[in-house]
Formats: structure tokens, C-alpha cells, sequence
């Protein structure tokens, strides 16, 4: 037997009405906020996310699907949604339409890791993108459409972290400084941190190792050395989501070891899912579009795991959901009235009537199981005396009640559906 692939996973049926009412309440906020929907190909050049993510990331490293096609092209499965974004607005000049452009998606990511509670190979993210401003209000938005967004899914068990990166000059500053107090640690530090010393110092702050957690316990933090115009943007950040009713806290070590992110950086953490606790994370990228060829245009925005929220309103069971019903099934009493029968679904169904028949040739008995079984609100009788009597008979689900039609009465059985 052909499973899938390992780190992949099949959306059935039955999981699909949580993954509706999460993209509806997705899709909802976001267009109170005014951002527009964009969707990007599933694979994109290579060099677009070598630049746009950074050579020295797992990511790119470690993790990217990257083949090379029948042009000798090396392309690779979307990783994330941010480098096709500004892609996307680069090459089709989108500020020269519109100064600020507010986009959001949804789509499909794919990224080769050990697959986990919440994790896997090929998953799902929504998030936003604001390219144009360096308004701090906007960094405040952004975080504030994602939390709304949590809440709205009923999970409680939240945490708001924010930092700022600043300026890259006085994050160029910091780092001689990170790298004068790591010196005299740098034979203890893990190989792995030892190779981030010289390509992306800032991201020994992420190491999950012991021995260089309690290095950087007492290392010199970021956010002390800000100069006047970073404090200032992260402090209007901070009273914009004060006014919001956003609760945050501060998290100092919380970083992105890129050059091209400045100011503000932040993620929403839950204590539902185990280890893998960060439901989204985004920040303010204001030198990204220029390092991909475009103008000097800011940019902030975040990226949430679909699968990761699923899970954690799972485990809070945050949002319970009505059973899926349907209109109407048609029970067929006479195996040679199926044709009627499926003349009636049709016309129904093009009157927005959401109808099921029987294609199995099953007994009137079972027809009413099936009808039970899909929650049918509705079901309507064809056949027997009634029929011959050119009449054919609606019965509520709910409350037993039969009405006899006229087979030419549809368009009172259609009123009376939708108003029922």
C-alpha cells in the first residue's frame, strides 16, 4: 500500500470544517483591516529565498526543497510566504499603484524537518504583509491582527512577546560588543554556535543547548544599547498595543539575525502545544525589498502555523462546531422513479438547496439511516400512493411534521427550505 509521505498529512473530510472557520476568521479580520488577499507560486527561483530568508539560516542551509528543473533552473517549494510577497510587489511595481500595499494569504509551505507534534513537511501558514510605511502604528497592527485572530479562535492560554532589533547601525554596534563578552566563552559554545559567531551572532540567543543558554544568561542584551530614534519607535509600538488592550511582554532575547530586519519583532506563544509553543512570529523587515531589488521600501508582517493554532484550539477545545448538515435527502420508494428523483436534486441544488439522493439502490430503510446519518433537515418522499396521486411528501427532520406538495409545487418546497 502507497502512503503519503512521511511529514505530510492527509486534511480529511471531517477536519475540513475547522480548517474553513479558521481561513473564515482569518479571512474576516483581515479584511476589516483592509488587507487584500495575494497568492504566490508554490515554487519560486532558489536565489529568491537564499536572499530573501539568508544563506546562513536553517532554513536555507538545512531545510528548503530545492531541485533543478528541465531549463536547469534550481527552484524550490515555497519555505515561507514573505521573499514571494516582496517578490511579487517588486516585479509587478505594486507601490507605483498603491503606496501602501496591506496583503495577506494563506498557502502551503514545504520544509524538510523532523517532522512533530504541530510540525511538518508540508504545512500551512497565514500571515500578512504591510509594504510602505515605517509608521510604529503599523507594527502594532500587525500584531494586533494576529492576536485578534487568536481570540477569535477562543484560545486563552496566550503570551505576547516583543522586542525591537533597532537600527542596523546600532545593532552593528551591539554585535562587537555580543562578540567581545562571547570571546573569552567561544571554546564552550556548541559547534553549532560557534559557526553562527562569525556568520549570524544574534542567533546564538535561539540555541535550545544548556551550555549556551547559561552562557548567554548573562550576555550584554540588545535592547540596552538602542539609540534614541529605536527607543522612541519601539515605545510608540508598546502604547499602541496599550491602547489596543493587547497584553506583551518584553522578551530582550527574542531576535532575527538578519541584516535587513529593524525595530520591532515579536511573537504570540501558547502554552497548549508542547515545545513547538510559537503560533506566529513577524516583525519589521525595512531593508528587505532593497535587498531583493527593489526600491527603499519598509515592510513589516508575521506568519502563523495553521496546523500549530489547530492544535492548540484542539487542547483548549476553543472552538466547538455544529454538526455539518444538509437540506434535504430524497428518499425513493420506487427504483423507477430514480430519475425524478435526480431531475428534483438538480433543480433544487441550483436553487443553493444543498441536497443528497441515494446512488445505491438501498432500501427506503436505509435511504432513512443515510438521511439520519447526514443530519438531513429535511426529507422528501418519492413514490408509493402519493406519487400516483401526482403528490410527493416533505417531512421536518426536527419535528416529524409531513406536508404534502403537488410534483409541480417546487417552488413552494424551495420556500419553504429556505425559510426553514
Amino acid at each position: 500500500m502507497i502512503k503519503a509521505i512521511t511529514g505530510t498529512k492527509d486534511i480529511l473530510p471531517i477536519d475540513i470544517p475547522k480548517w474553513r472557520y479558521l481561513e473564515n476568521t482569518v479571512i474576516s479580520t483581515m479584511t476589516r483591516f483592509n488587507y487584500k488577499e495575494i497568492r504566490t507560486p508554490v515554487f519560486e527561483e532558489t536565489s529568491l529565498f537564499a536572499r530573501g530568508i539568508g544563506e546562513a539560516t536553517d532554513i536555507v542551509s538545512k531545510e528548503m526543497y530545492t531541485f533543478i528543473d528541465r531549463s536547469g533552473t534550481s527552484v524550490t517549494l515555497k519555505p515561507e510566504m514573505t521573499a514571494g510577497v516582496v517578490r511579487a510587489f517588486i516585479e509587478h511595481s505594486l507601490d507605483k499603484k498603491q503606496s501602501l500595499n496591506k496583503l495577506f494569504y494563506i498557502s502551503p509551505m514545504f520544509r524538510q524537518e523532523r517532522p512533530q507534534a504541530g510540525r511538518y513537511r508540508q504545512f500551512h501558514q497565514f500571515g500578512a504583509e504591510a509594504l510602505g510605511s515605517n509608521d510604529p502604528i503599523l507594527d502594532a497592527e500587525i500584531i494586533i491582527i494576529a492576536y485578534d485572530i487568536f481570540k477569535q479562535l477562543g484560545l486563552k492560554n496566550l503570551s505576547v512577546k516583543i522586542n525591537s532589533l533597532g537600527v542596523p547601525e546600532s545593532r552593528e554596534k551591539y554585535k562587537n560588543i555580543l562578540r567581545e563578552y562571547l570571546d573569552k566563552y567561544f571554546n564552550d559554545l556548541t559547534a553549532e554556535s560557534r559557526k553562527r559567531f562569525d556568520t549570524n551572532i544574534l542567533r546564538i540567543f535561539d540555541s535550545k543547548e544548556g551550555q549556551d543558554q547559561k552562557i548567554m544568561e548573562n550576555a550584554p542584551l540588545l535592547i540596552e544599547h538602542l539609540d534614541t530614534e529605536s527607543l522612541e519607535h519601539f515605545e510608540k509600538v508598546k502604547q499602541a498595543l496599550l491602547s489596543a488592550h493587547v497584553p506583551f511582554e518584553i522578551d530582550p532575547k527574542l531576535v532575527r539575525g538578519l541584516d535587513y530586519y529593524t525595530h520591532t519583532t515579536f511573537e504570540i506563544v501558547s502554552g497548549s502545544v508542547g515545545s513547538q509553543s510559537a503560533l506566529c512570529g513577524g516583525g519589521r523587515y525595512n531593508l528587505l525589498v532593497k535587498e531583493l531589488g527593489g526600491g527603499d521600501v519598509p515592510g513589516v508582517g508575521f506568519a502563523s502555523g495553521i496546523e500549530r493554532v489547530l492544535l492548540a484550539c484542539e487542547n483548549e477545545k476553543s472552538f466547538s462546531l455544529s454538526e455539518e448538515k444538509i437540506d434535504l435527502y430524497i428518499v425513493t420508494l420506487d427504483k423507477e422513479l430514480n430519475g425524478f428523483s435526480y431531475t428534483t436534486a438538480i433543480e433544487l441544488r441550483r436553487h443553493g438547496i444543498t441536497v443528497e439522493l441515494d446512488y445505491l439502490s438501498r432500501s427506503v430503510k436505509a435511504q432513512m439511516r443515510e438521511a439520519n446519518k447526514l443530519n438531513a433537515r429535511f426529507v422528501l418522499m418519492v413514490g408509493g400512493e402519493e406519487f400516483k396521486q401526482n403528490q410527493i411528501l416533505l417531512k421536518n427532520m426536527a419535528n416529524g411534521e409531513q406536508i404534502n406538495f403537488e410534483k409541480s409545487d417546487m417552488n413552494k418546497i424551495i420556500s419553504l427550505l429556505k425559510e426553514n
